[in-house]
């Protein structure tokens, strides 16, 4: 009776620590959600602070955030302090992975460059939480944009049904930054040539090889055909004028079969071939740059400033190259191909990015954490992450435009007009929310990026996939027979491109794919595909 009586007592503990445990809960949710005002500023009634880690790209590597205008101003505004830990980008993804280890977690992972596959393996673990319903109740900016577009949803739900982390999302008509590098090529050159933009391959093709025998530089540069920091570039360029990637660029080496509704595998494919036996004839007639697999970014810059490239797939050469030498570039269309196909595929869904923004379980006001980001999904919110406060950073002109003010385009530091502005907002190379034209002052809004995107605009495809998300088992998948499938397409993609292999030996590579198991690999793709339409 005596041991009987012991257990009863230590079973009343027991169950009166977890009533206590389950009270503290209960009323942290409750003292949260008393505390957070629903609409308006400020966004809770009694201050609190949140810890979010944060890689910082190179912009802000000597910049600490605390200082940040755009961060101070934000505070005052919903009474909520943000204490960051700040990591290098090159530092953070161990960082972040030696926090959900050990299970020392802030409130916030904010850009700190989740991967889908980490998201939905912490989201299910639990130390990430779902924000399906703090969404639905705690971020109108972001639901009226779900509602709107129902293709962000899909994108953003997982395998489980559950939403881990917030997009970054594109506004649709910003057409400039989905499309990012685009064809420019030397318009002098071209008079110099005789010859009008290019509108099909082979005149392509013509117009670097008369920049090659000709020399319409007259002797004052050694002109070089082609040019590029990499391939990729100009291959993802061309893939739409030979029938391929016909739905955008986020899912490497797959697209939608035009002949049914099935995912299709297209870098073994007789149009594939096609395409990289263009480019081996550009490449071995010397028509593209020999180091374009080795060359330094800022090579490939000093080069284009001299004015010595007849062509490249980049950014707007006014702006990046300088004036002088960017003025003489006028951007291409989307080159017509040997089987009659004319598309631009080289784009980004309006699903920017995903793994941005995480809420982790740690996290005792997760619903006053949804409104502090929501706010950057509204136009003012957007105003303020971008061009910081009206007449300290920015003005509107007398079109009605905005711009930055002269302390920042004309730095009195002698500093860039990305490093003067990185002082005060906080979107350089880590964009948040939605990104919107007016507001987004780079490269991409430039008058000449916006006119070259409204060139290739017709021949967009009407849908561009998002990047899939995977189950954990498909996962495994991918990130074993996946990674070396992909990896092995890119450097046969380039051995055949420079004739370090034969494309002769083309019934080997297709045979090796399926080797390395390529059926099972696309198994995986058409149910993540089905799993996207059905989401």
């Amino acid at each position: 009776m005596r041991l009987n009586r012991k257990l009863f007592l230590l079973a009343v503990s027991i169950l009166l620590v977890l009533a206590a445990c389950s009270n503290k809960e209960t009323s942290n949710k409750t003292a949260d959600n008393d505390n957070v005002n629903k609409s308006g500023m400020p966004i809770v009634n009694d201050s609190i602070t949140l810890k979010m880690m944060v890689g910082k790209g190179n912009h802000y590597a000597s910049i600490d955030w605390d200082d940040l205008l755009v961060w101070q101003e934000y505070e005052k505004m919903t009474n909520i302090h943000i204490d960051w830990e700040q990591v290098a980008g090159s530092a953070i993804a161990e960082k972040r992975n030696l926090a959900l280890g050990a299970e020392n977690l802030p409130d916030v992972f904010y850009h700190t460059s989740l991967s889908n596959v980490e998201l939905y393996e912490h989201g299910k673990q639990g130390s990430i939480i779902a924000l399906n319903d703090l969404i639905d109740d705690y971020a109108p900016n972001l639901k009226q944009i779900l509602d709107e577009s129902p293709e962000i949803r899909k994108a953003i739900t997982f395998p489980d049904g559950n939403i881990y982390s917030f997009p970054t999302v594109v506004s649709k008509d910003f057409l400039s930054l989905r499309v990012q590098a685009s064809l420019w090529l030397n318009q002098t050159w071209l008079d110099q040539l005789g010859m009008d933009v290019p509108e099909t391959t082979d005149e392509f093709y013509e117009y670097l090889k008369a920049i090659k025998e000709q020399d319409p530089s007259g002797g004052k540069v050694d002109a070089i055909p082609y040019g590029g920091t990499n391939m990729d570039e100009l291959f993802n360029f061309l893939l739409g004028s030979f029938g391929i990637g016909n739905k955008g660029r986020a899912n490497p080496n797959i697209d939608l079969d035009p002949d049914e509704d099935k995912v299709r595998f297209y870098a073994n494919t007789e149009r594939y071939k096609s395409m990289l036996e263009y480019l081996h004839k550009l490449y071995s007639e010397k028509l593209i740059a020999q180091n374009i697999f080795s060359i330094e970014t800022n090579q490939f810059l000093a080069n284009a400033t001299e004015g010595v490239y007849g062509a490249a797939v980049h950014w707007n050469p006014v702006t990046v190259w300088g004036g002088d030498i960017g003025k003489e570039f006028v951007s291409g269309i989307a080159l017509e191909g040997p089987y009659g196909d004319q598309n631009f595929v080289k784009v980004s869904p309006i699903t920017y990015s995903m793994g941005n923004f995480a809420i982790t379980k740690e996290n005792k006001n997760p619903a006053a954490t949804v409104r502090w980001l929501d706010h950057f999904y509204s136009e003012e919110g957007v105003k303020l992450f971008y061009m910081g406060i009206e007449g300290e950073t920015y003005q509107e002109a007398s079109d009605g435009r905005y711009e930055y003010v002269e302390k920042i385009t004309n730095s009195p530091d002698g500093l860039t007009f990305e490093q003067e502005a990185a002082k005060y907002v906080p979107w350089f190379g880590m964009p948040m929310g939605t990104i919107k034209e007016e507001f987004f002052l780079g490269t991409a809004s430039s008058e000449g990026a916006i006119e070259a995107a409204n060139k290739v605009a017709p021949y967009i495809p009407e849908e561009i996939w998002p990047q899939f998300t995977y189950t954990d088992d498909e996962s495994k998948v991918l990130a074993s027979i996946g990674a070396d499938i992909d990896k092995y397409v890119v450097e046969m993609r380039d051995k055949f491109i420079t004739g370090n292999e034969p494309l002769s030996k083309w019934d080997d590579y297709v045979k090796t794919l399926d080797n390395m198991g390529l059926e099972e690999y696309m198994e995986i793709k058409q149910a993540a595909y089905e799993r996207y339409k059905n989401n």
